[in-house]
């Protein structure tokens, strides 16, 4: 069955993902254009750099074409922000993305986008979802691809200069060629590398790159940026004596980086310099949205100036519809995504690691003296986040256990709420500790949140214990 996740849909290619069911997911959407009278106006797709994504995006364009929706191709592997920012910019009601993100390789893909350049809200992939359940193979259209690009309904779009010069407007590209930064890009063998380098060589920054060939495997590692898969980085880093470095996940809408020193800055802490840059230097004014499993310490930011932080569940979309209700400033999550107002509404990692430079170069200091500021200003914070394989039984226990009847552990710490908005968030004083299932793969995580490493290590196991995960 096909089932969409916070995500898009997501699959183990041969299994899930498979040209059979593509083509029901295009089917569905054709379905639903065609409804909503917007099958002439159209839709932007593009691909990444995994096993199958190129041909996975034909047969979806086979059939959208085949359902007379006109599709406006972009014939390259290319970043998912990129979509979304043509479809924004074209006004366009849909655009797709044939890509996992950060899976691992033998998974693969589709990312839905609606008008504006945002996620998909829930409301429509499950509408989506629920169509192409019900097909069957000879209820669906088909055109060959030649063909319907010979007569126009699939139409070749090269928007890559549209979308890297719209970066460059909005970053101050003046001061970061003041600064001469050097530079290590990663890549992890996906699609921000030319975007990346054309903004960086732009800004006359100098530039080293690692990781960039094209290898649907990803170099054996997962393509998500953490400390566990920039080890590479880390040491590319002290080997130049390079200022940063900077990774991005396998389809570039998430981001790593690494300081001057081979240390990995974590997520939460670029979001926080990033809102503490945009506020106390460039002088912007607005609240923060962050999902329920990210750092607190925007709160204390956003406190600080007279702002408030809004709290969303996981999923992007829903940074995504926080910052336009509460027209906030910046939104973003703790696995490196996020977005910053009037940009695009979903994540992207080339803008926001252009955002970082910049905030290097106006502030004339190293990162890590940046990331010790913060911490000086606003209290040290840490992180602590696990995950385990989860089988429908064990998920079925664990949300009978935590979400049906309510039983937390006895926590040394005062408990001052619960939330139930997305799995279970238990607050204290100074710190947090959330179970959920992901909503991507058959796992489930924990995170937690506290003043220091062994108490926030020690909240996970608390919470890993009563739920019976080993």
């Amino acid at each position: 069955m096909i089932q969409f996740g916070t995500g898009g849909w997501r699959a183990v290619i041969g299994d899930g993902f498979t040209r059979d069911n593509i083509r029901r997911v295009a089917a569905a959407l054709a379905r639903r254009m065609k409804q909503e009278g917007c099958a002439d106006t159209g839709l932007c797709v593009g691909y990444d750099r995994r096993f199958l994504s190129r041909e996975a995006l034909i047969w979806f364009c086979e059939v959208l074409a085949g359902e007379g929706i006109t599709v406006y191709f972009v014939n390259m592997s290319c970043p998912t922000p990129q979509i979304m920012f043509t479809v924004k910019e074209r006004k366009l009601p849909y655009g797709a993305m044939v890509t996992a993100s950060h899976n691992p390789a033998i998974w693969n893909g589709i990312k839905l986008f609606t008008a504006g350049g945002r996620d998909a809200a829930q409301e429509v992939t499950e509408a989506i979802q629920e169509t192409a359940n019900s097909l069957r193979e000879n209820e669906i259209g088909s055109m060959d691809f030649e063909t319907a690009k010979a007569e126009g309904r699939i139409r070749i779009i090269d928007p890559r200069d549209a979308y890297l010069d719209s970066i460059l407007k909005q970053v101050n590209t003046e001061a970061i060629r003041k600064r001469r930064l050097r530079i290590v890009l990663d890549p992890m063998f996906g699609v921000s590398l030319t975007g990346l380098q054309t903004i960086l060589y732009t800004s006359r920054c100098d530039v080293d790159v690692i990781n960039d060939r094209h290898d649907a495997f990803f170099g054996r590692h997962l393509p998500a940026p953490n400390p566990d898969t920039l080890v590479d980085l880390q040491y590319a880093v002290k080997e130049h004596n390079a200022d940063v470095g900077i990774a991005t996940d396998g389809d570039a809408d998430r981001l790593g980086i690494i300081d001057e020193k081979g240390n990995y800055i974590t997520a939460n802490e670029i979001l926080a310099l990033l809102y503490s840059y945009l506020l106390e230097q460039k002088g912007w004014k607005g609240p923060a949205v962050r999902n329920i499993a990210t750092t607190h310490l925007l709160d204390r930011i956003a406190e600080a100036h007279g702002e408030k932080c809004i709290e969303v569940p996981v999923g992007f979309k829903h940074i995504s519809a926080g910052m336009e209700a509460h027209n906030a400033l910046i939104g973003g999550e703790s696995s490196g995504g996020l977005t910053v107002r009037g940009h695009i509404a979903g994540k992207d990692g080339l803008y926001a690691a252009s955002l970082l430079v910049e905030m290097l170069s106006v502030s004339g200091r190293k990162l890590s003296e940046l990331v010790q500021d913060l911490y000086d200003r606003y209290g040290e914070t840490h992180a602590a986040e696990y995950d385990w394989a989860l089988t429908p039984e064990k998920k079925e226990e664990i949300h009978r256990l935590i979400m049906t009847e309510k039983k937390l552990p006895p926590f040394e710490q005062t408990v001052v709420r619960v939330s139930y908005m997305d799995g279970c968030k238990v607050y204290f004083e100074n710190g947090w500790v959330i179970v959920r299932p992901s909503g991507t793969e058959p796992r489930i995580r924990v995170f937690a949140e506290a003043p220091t490493q062994g108490e926030a290590e020690a909240l996970v196991r608390k919470m890993a214990d009563f739920t019976g995960l080993k």
